[in-house]
């Protein structure tokens, strides 16, 4: 399948995640009001879309409550109406074997019932959230996200009136998706994303790019994500290849070799400039909310 890049491409900023660890980077937005600004700053940078996780203000570590969710989304929209959300699912997914006993969850364990993982998407309503596919290895974990878990969540997504970002991590997840495309669990314009540079998934190359793209249904849009060192490789790759294009904290720390991401403004802006080297033009919040079949900011 040959696709020509896009006459309009969004940049999604992710913002802070829940792997990237404070002790990496001094920069990485935790408190609500930090996540809010950040994205805040992303968005007069060039992007259309912020991608947001929360974390405790007091530890650093990822959260899933609620409240802080709230305390983001009103801070942003204090500001900004037209920014495009997208909140997390990911969190409540993964499974640790104890050593003694690797039936039993061990520390680090996070699963929950599937319907908990998207609770805050019921409350919040936010444009889209991300709807993760993978069951696989993760450093020393394991990521486990049953085709019947997924339904689940995705009966919930659809119930709120939310669009999934479909996240793909190997080419097993395109196999999932197209099950789950011929049961009616997903309907309508697709919007995806290959998460390349996670030890165990897909690996970031312009072959793997192109391969996973031909999987996908011919009309679906994709982002190819680059974690790590191929975040930038990964913004060429992706426009290249008829793609959107996505950086932030969650993903990379690094602006260059080297030297740390002083924000997500400056990803977003170094982004920004590849994609419009290579002849991309940029698509404002309510562009992008156009090429995905959103509704207008209120």
């Amino acid at each position: 399948m040959t696709r020509a890049p896009l006459s309009k491409v969004f940049i999604t900023c992710a913002i802070t995640g829940n792997i990237t660890q404070p002790e990496q980077t001094p920069h990485l937005p935790i408190t609500p009001k930090q996540i809010a600004d950040s994205a805040l700053e992303a968005a007069d940078a060039g992007a259309a879309i912020a991608h947001i996780h929360v974390r405790d203000p007091k530890t650093g570590r990822p959260s899933m409550e609620l409240d802080l969710y709230r305390e983001v989304l009103d801070r942003i929209r204090a500001k900004n109406s037209e920014l495009i959300i997208n909140l997390t699912t990911g969190p409540g997914g993964r499974f640790v074997p104890s050593e003694h006993d690797p039936k039993i969850a061990g520390e680090g364990t996070t699963l929950m019932v599937p319907e908990l993982r998207v609770e805050h998407i019921v409350a919040l309503k936010p444009d889209i959230c991300t709807l993760d596919l993978n069951t696989m290895n993760s450093g020393g974990q394991v990521v486990i996200n049953t085709p019947a878990n997924v339904r689940r969540m995705a009966k919930v997504i659809a119930d709120a009136g939310v669009k999934p970002e479909i996240e793909l991590f190997d080419s097993g997840d395109i196999a999932l998706l197209h099950d789950l495309i011929a049961d009616g669990t997903f309907k309508g314009l697709l919007l995806t994303s290959f998460v390349m540079g996670v030890k165990y998934g897909f690996q970031p190359s312009p072959e793997t790019v192109l391969y996973a793209r031909g999987l996908l249904p011919a009309d679906a849009a994709f982002t190819a994500i680059g974690i790590g060192r191929s975040a930038f490789q990964m913004v060429a790759q992706s426009y290249l290849a008829g793609g959107h294009v996505r950086v932030g904290l969650e993903d990379a720390v690094y602006i260059e070799r080297g030297v740390l991401a002083p924000s997500n403004a400056a990803l977003v802006e170094k982004a920004r400039r590849i994609a419009e080297d290579l002849g991309a033009q940029i698509a404002n919040p309510s562009e992008a909310r156009r090429i995905l079949g959103l509704r207008e900011a209120a």
